[in-house]
Parts: C-alpha cells; structure tokens; sequence
C-alpha cells in the first residue's frame, strides 16, 4: 500500500554515514583542525553512541579521501589525524567527478582559462628567481631531443601546477591542480593517439617558453593571454575530451 502524500517512509541511513557527517561537522565549524588528532576509536565510539566497526568504516572512508591519515604505533604521529593540504582527495573527487558527469568539454577548457589566467597574473606580481626557477625546471626537461609523450605528458602537468602554486592563492592553485590532473589521462590518451609528435611536442614546447618568458619578464597579461591561447589551442588542435 502506497503512503498518503507527504507521508514517505523516512530513508534508512548507515551508521558509518551519520558518524562520518559527525565528523564533518567538526571539522566544517573549526573544532577539528590540520593537524589535530581524532580520539580513539573506541573512545569515539562511545562520544559518538555508535559501533566500532561504523567508525571504523566512516575513518577509512575520511582516509581515502585524504582528509585523514592513520598509523599505528605511540608515538607523535601514530593515531588518526587531520591531513595538512588535502589537495589530493580534491581532485581523486574531482576526477571521478567528470567522469562519470561527462562535463561538455567546453566547460573545461573555460574553467582551464579562469584558473590559470588568474595564478599566471598573481605570478608576475610575485615572482622571484627561486619561483621562476621551478617553473623553469619542468620546462628545460620537456626540452630533452627523444623525450616520450608519457614523460612529457608529466612534465608539462608539473610546469602548469608550478606557475598555480606561484599565482598566491592556494585555493585557486588546489583547483587548477585538481582539474589538471582529473584530465591528466585524456590528455595522455590523446598524445598517444597523435601521429605526427614531433610536430605537436614542438609546437607545445613554444607555447611553454613564450609563457615562461612572459613570467620571467613580469608580465602578466603577456603571461596570461599566452596561457589562454596555448590551453584553447591545444584542446582545439587535438580535440581532447573528457572520458564520461
């Protein structure tokens, strides 16, 4: 028998969720912090009025997000405690994300822009010799005569992450480091795919130094048009999608 409107039977929910959402709750309101150790299980457990194994369920899943990290033993780092820079589990979520969102490849490539356009004006404004020396590392080795596309293929992630992180603003550096790495393989797929690599590797290559000139002489705007025209030229030139 159907229940009457507005009387829908209420949605059982797994323990290990509601302790997981606990969780979240303190860290969201700042009680937990970067660095703060959980209570043990057992002692969470009983805070919590749950099982163990439901807390144990819900620590793992906070560990494959990268929220938290576990050891055992007794000595500073042992227990389970709050990870520094999550950034990882930022973008295993954002990976799997576009998969299975099948994002049109247009919203990609625009969100690409934004982010990068952004750190590369900050960059300029900021940049030092040791900042415009890891940049210019990832660039010299994507220069090697016989380098591979898989080789390139993470050097040229290497050199985009290096000028976000340079960009001064963590947060935006985190996301352009997720969405860069969400598409990491298609990227890779694509390369491998190419038939003239020569070609396609030298073309990148001169998009990279007129990037990193631009950097190296504070120009921002230089830098970030350059940015722009090599990510919308390179999604247009090999017709990269994002796998869904």
């Amino acid at each position: 028998m159907a229940a009457p409107a507005g009387w829908e039977p209420v949605q059982r929910v797994p323990t290990y969720e509601l302790v997981l959402r606990r969780i979240e709750e303190q860290l969201i309101n700042r009680t937990l912090r970067p660095g703060d150790r959980l209570p043990p299980e057992r002692e969470l457990a009983t805070m919590l009025g749950a099982s163990r194994p439901a807390v144990r369920e819900a620590l793992r899943v906070l560990q494959a997000q990268g929220v938290v990290r576990s050891a055992v033993g007794t000595g500073a780092d042992s227990g389970t405690i709050v990870t520094q820079a999550p950034s990882g589990a930022l973008t295993r979520l954002l990976r799997v994300h576009l998969a299975v969102a099948s994002f049109p490849l247009s919203d990609v490539v625009e969100s690409r822009v934004m982010f990068e356009r952004f750190s590369a004006l900050g960059a300029a404004k900021a940049m030092t010799p040791e900042v415009l020396a890891r940049i210019e590392k990832p660039l010299l080795a994507m220069d090697e005569p016989d380098i591979e596309r898989a080789r390139f293929n993470e050097l040229d992630t290497e050199f985009h992450v290096a000028i976000a992180e340079a960009g001064g603003n963590q947060f935006i550096a985190d996301l352009t480091v997720a969405v860069r790495e969400s598409i990491r393989s298609d990227i890779l797929g694509t390369l491998e795919q190419a038939g003239d690599w020569p070609e396609i590797r030298d073309g990148l290559r001169a998009d990279h130094h007129a990037i990193y000139q631009a950097l190296a002489t504070a120009d921002g705007p230089g830098a970030a048009d350059a940015l722009e025209r090599h990510i919308e030229g390179f999604y247009v030139r090999m017709k990269v999608g994002v796998s869904g």
